[in-house]
């Protein structure tokens, strides 16, 4: 078994060109929560000409919407949703300078021939494992769209929180790999 790559974010596109599908990762630095109503709430301030809450050149977001923190936890339970639902407006945003995005299940046409153009990533998350995940977040503050409860915009700092790359620069997909490599058995 492999051992995990380790990245630090925000990334470079250097650092994203070395990440090919299948790889486990372990991102070590800032990353961004947000789910669709935030995602709504981007793409209508810059339709309206206005800056976004956050500068996303090199950034990734992570498509999560957690569960309230307990006494003496910095955040609660912070498992991936399903990233199909932002897919409507991935596209521009990877245009603006986002690198990476995590969550769960494939991505559409559309988003994957923008990782590619713009040199983005696209990673899951292991559903099911929550409340370990949470243990890789060492710091979480919601710095926009507080009335979202939890779709509120949250910068986290995390250590060595764990990914699977899915879709890399190169076109690679490790979802279809995997049908593939099922069909060369039967």
């Amino acid at each position: 078994m492999s051992e995990p790559v380790r990245i630090s974010a925000p990334l470079t596109d250097a650092a994203v060109e070395k990440l090919k599908a299948g790889d486990k990762i372990l991102i070590t630095g800032v990353m961004y929560t947000a789910r669709d109503a935030a995602h709504k709430r981007l793409i209508e301030l810059l339709d309206a000409g206005k800056e976004l809450p956050v500068d996303l050149k090199g950034q990734i977001i992570y498509y999560v919407g957690p569960t309230p923190e307990r006494p003496g936890q910095v955040i609660g339970s912070a498992g991936p949703t399903t990233s199909g639902r932002m897919d409507a407006y991935t596209p521009r945003l990877i245009e603006l300078g986002l690198k990476g995005m995590v969550g769960k299940g494939a991505r559409g046409k559309e988003v994957l021939d923008a990782i590619k153009k713009h040199k983005a990533v696209y990673m899951a998350a292991v559903g099911g494992a929550a409340a370990l995940i949470r243990r890789s977040i060492k710091k979480a503050e919601i710095i926009a769209y507080e009335d979202l409860g939890p779709e509120a915009i949250r910068r986290l700092e995390v250590v060595d929180f764990p990914a699977i790359v899915v879709n890399d620069v190169y076109g690679g997909d490790l979802f279809l790999q995997g049908v593939e490599k099922y069909r060369r058995v039967s």
